[in-house]
């Protein structure tokens, strides 16, 4: 378990909900579509308090995760209202828990700026992914744009201290650990992306 990053979050855990209240407004309807590709046996990385179980679809048997205990703590209300069934654990991405090809589909939501090796975090999602299996992903990246891609390197170093890093590229980092992306769509410009991509049915890792 990463303690530095973990601390980092319990810290955020305390103000998480005022710093993410206008995500409904602005990714709501991206995440709902996004994440109603999710079927059988389902892993949420990065449960954070909650905040997304809204758009996930009914009736389904998911684990979520997230590496601090007070953002799980505050995400039990959360998980109990939703129509299916929604186990919370404290884990590290980097180090899951679970055996090789658990899950028929995985779900992020802007939790790969933050995890501190995001190449290790997404081959242990592949381990843990059935072969054919789906990654869904809504995060934020580096832009392919000269202005805003180098406003986004000013800023990290400073982003960084309270919570996430603005320039990872993370749809390399994908393919960097052996998926196959399907679906690559911008949200917002093109900092904001919905990603679709599958662990390929003879991948032997």
């Amino acid at each position: 378990m990463d303690s530095v990053c973990q601390a980092k979050w319990d810290r955020a855990s305390r103000t998480y909900d005022w710093t993410t209240w206008g995500d409904e407004r602005r990714f709501g309807e991206a995440k709902t579509r996004l994440f109603r590709k999710m079927q059988g046996r389902c892993l949420m990385v990065a449960a954070g308090t909650g905040h997304d179980f809204r758009y996930l679809p009914p009736g389904l048997t998911i684990t979520a995760i997230d590496i601090s205990p007070q953002m799980i703590e505050r995400a039990r209300p959360r998980a109990e209202a939703y129509q299916g069934s929604l186990d919370l654990r404290v884990m590290d991405v980097q180090a899951l828990e679970f055996p090789d090809r658990s899950f028929d589909t995985i779900a992020t939501a802007c939790t790969f700026c933050s995890v501190p090796d995001p190449v290790r975090g997404l081959r242990e999602l592949y381990r843990c992914l059935k072969p054919g299996g789906t990654l869904l992903m809504f995060e934020h990246v580096r832009s392919r744009f000269g202005p805003i891609a180098l406003l986004q390197d000013l800023l990290t170093p400073i982003a960084r201290r309270m919570g996430p890093e603005m320039n990872r590229d993370t749809v390399a980092n994908v393919l960097r650990a052996g998926f196959e992306l399907r679906r690559e769509q911008n949200v917002y410009v093109d900092v904001v992306k919905a990603l679709e991509a599958r662990r390929p049915v003879d991948g032997a890792r």
